[in-house]
């Protein structure tokens, strides 16, 4: 049903949008085309115009932009076929544009005039080759971070809910533990990283809980204004038809407030991310925090790089899974998710 008037509803938007001419459609069929015209730009400069550093291995940064460009290609025939999804294509085409565009531009400032100075500024492909030649101890890595990173998110997630439900539920649970709430709340996590080392056994036990620490933060105070904010009337109704106090939390409030958790959620993570990274380069032995470190200090930038390159695909992969976990846990509200 819900699908069906999510139909009805683009099917009315389009209905009182104003028809293009032939003209406009035409233009909106080149914008989508000009990620390719950029990739024939950059491709003609890269392998034209000459280079003033080495560049090992070139035939990588083509292979991966090819990928991507048929990953585009695909989007866009979609987008031929089904005139909704095409509205869609054609509004990323000009970002997709642009990023190519910068990726000419800083090969041209590294990899072809010098300007931006080696070996502080590597190319791309000397980045991409970092990855394809270090992959093994990359991944080691990322998976230690993953592993410290959703241990801590998970602990104070879990917590951080238990504690915002109790004190937006029970005044008396609220007077106690409000306190400690704004004592703690405004100061950063990674503020207790020194303290936290000493008094932990294991480094990984103390970067769990500095991660934990901002997470329980987040999700305490979305989920006590949740809990708050839920209509009274709910409540009485709920009561009237024999709801008992465990059925009036879990049946009533927490659904209600589930958009604030969910927001609660989204800002835990990104404390958890931040978090992550200082405690992996300050004390820990592993970790993508820890690599970029590690490179750092034997001036392999090219490698280090790579490690940045692979935090903004985890974050990136890790904030679009909770866009997607809130769409599917909001579609019974109208409006909430946008």
């Amino acid at each position: 049903m819900e699908k069906e008037r999510q139909l009805t509803r683009e099917q009315l938007l389009e209905m009182e949008s104003a028809p293009k001419t032939k003209m406009q459609r035409r233009l909106d069929v080149l914008v989508c085309f000009c990620p390719f015209i950029a990739a024939i730009i950059m491709f003609l400069v890269y392998y034209n115009m000459p280079n003033i550093v080495t560049n090992p291995k070139p035939h990588i940064f083509t292979i991966c932009v090819c990928f991507f460009l048929a990953l585009y290609l695909i989007t866009l025939i979609r987008g031929f076929i089904n005139k909704s999804y095409f509205g869609k294509v054609r509004y990323k085409a000009p970002l997709y544009t642009v990023i190519v565009l910068v990726v000419m531009l800083y090969d041209v400032l590294t990899l072809k005039t010098g300007i931006l100075k080696q070996p502080f500024f590597p190319c791309v492909n000397t980045i991409l080759v970092a990855i394809i030649e270090d992959r093994k101890l990359l991944l080691v890595s990322t998976l230690g971070s993953l592993k410290l990173l959703f241990t801590g998110y998970f602990i104070g997630g879990i917590l951080g809910l238990i504690t915002g439900v109790a004190c937006g539920y029970n005044k008396k649970i609220n007077y106690w533990v409000s306190p400690i709430i704004k004592l703690l709340g405004p100061i950063p996590s990674t503020t207790w990283i020194p303290i936290i080392m000493v008094l932990v056994s294991s480094l990984f036990k103390g970067s769990a809980f500095i991660i934990g620490l901002g997470v329980w933060f987040a999700m305490t105070i979305a989920s006590q204004n949740g809990i708050q904010n839920v209509d009274k009337a709910y409540l009485e109704a709920a009561r009237t038809l024999g709801a008992k106090g465990y059925q009036l939390v879990f049946r009533v409030a927490i659904p209600h407030a589930m958009p604030n958790i969910l927001q609660g959620m989204t800002q835990g993570m990104s404390s958890a991310c931040t978090a992550l990274l200082v405690a992996e380069m300050l004390g820990a032995k592993a970790g993508l925090g820890w690599y970029i470190q590690w490179q750092k200090s034997w001036a392999i930038y090219s490698k280090m790089y790579a490690a940045v390159v692979l935090i903004c695909v985890i974050f990136t992969a890790v904030a679009f899974a909770l866009n997607v976990l809130k769409k599917i846990l909001l579609r019974w509200q109208e409006g909430v998710v946008k």
